[in-house]
């Protein structure tokens, strides 16, 4: 089990094995996406440390309007989802980022353990050490993990007084079965506690693809890094020269996708392994779902979840859901 401290840990003494590497599960999973018809990678391969800062960014656009609405729902609501909450023991926050969603939520919920986890894990490092400032007396547990995959948690949090915070409608980018998957990985985790998750809902073209195709090009910064994050990963040699951003609404499917897109015909290579892009081909960097509040709570109902409440932004745009496990 994982360790109640924090687990940034140490510097390791150094070892040189002279022995062939193996490839890491994160290359792996890299190198079978680029080689895949049509070629993805996974959105959380956004976020290393310039990803989740230039994310942090992009939430203080006048395009992206997630962020506003969620604040405007918690300062709205808050007694209201408080209420609904209960009293927490631990709030276990699924891609923490810069935790300020979070903070703001400490006042009203009161948690004596706040678990933050991140891919990222320098810039949760980073967040994490202003918090400790600021909060003394939290406890605070910090996890780098890619959480999509498995949730590994400290012992010693009773289930039963776990919150899972899911804020920013980040259930979004994935897929409808992924989604019901992570729900109820999540409600096995918490058993008698509970979720509170941030969702995204569906509205006109014209609202929605600005949020991600931004005029000050922040969002095409933000995907194109990716590229980058993937040739350290990978030793690959992509250049993002060679892409460009490209985000639009499948109505059909109900989700923004993102893409990068190649400007002329490229090849990319890694060690054992290469990839020709023609002209127009694109690799799929990230899907974003849009909900009604009932497919929502539909989705909730399936994952096994009971006593659900929603709140709404003033114009209807966002919702936060609260469920007990």
């Amino acid at each position: 089990m994982v360790s109640p401290s924090t687990l940034f840990a140490p510097a390791a003494t150094e070892f040189i094995d002279r022995h062939p590497q193996q490839p890491s599960p994160e290359q792996v999973e890299l190198r079978d996406g680029l080689l895949d018809q049509p070629a993805h990678v996974d959105p959380k391969f956004l976020y290393d440390a310039l990803g989740s800062a230039l994310f942090t960014a992009i939430t203080q656009l006048p395009e992206y309007y997630p962020t506003r609405c969620e604040a405007e729902i918690f300062q709205r609501h808050g007694a209201a989802i408080a209420r609904h909450v209960g009293p927490v023991q631990a709030m276990i926050d699924l891609g923490a980022g810069d935790c300020v969603k979070a903070e703001r939520l400490f006042a009203s919920l009161r948690p004596r353990h706040y678990v933050p986890i991140d891919i990222s894990a320098d810039y949760l490092q980073s967040a994490v050490r202003r918090l400790r400032l600021s909060y003394p007396e939290l406890q605070i547990t910090a996890l780098g993990q890619d959480y999509t995959h498995a949730l590994a948690l400290p012992a010693d949090i009773p289930a039963a007084q776990r919150l899972f915070f899911y804020p920013g409608s980040s259930i979004g980018n994935l897929s409808p079965e992924d989604a019901l998957a992570m729900l109820r990985r999540i409600r096995g985790q918490c058993e008698g506690g509970g979720l509170l998750v941030g969702v995204d809902r569906v509205k006109p073209a014209q609202v929605l693809e600005p949020a991600y195709d931004d005029a000050l090009h922040l969002t095409a910064a933000f995907n194109l890094n990716l590229l980058r994050h993937v040739n350290r990963l990978l030793d690959a040699d992509f250049d993002v020269a060679d892409w460009r951003h490209v985000a639009r609404f499948d109505s059909a499917r109900s989700r923004i996708e993102m893409h990068l897109e190649a400007l002329r015909a490229v090849r990319v290579a890694w060690p054992g392994g290469q990839r020709e892009f023609g002209a127009g081909e694109r690799i799929h960097t990230e899907n974003s779902y849009k909900f009604t509040p009932q497919s929502f709570a539909a989705l909730l109902g399936s994952a096994g979840y009971r006593d659900v409440a929603h709140w709404s932004d003033s114009r209807g745009w966002f919702s936060v859901f609260s469920a007990r496990a």
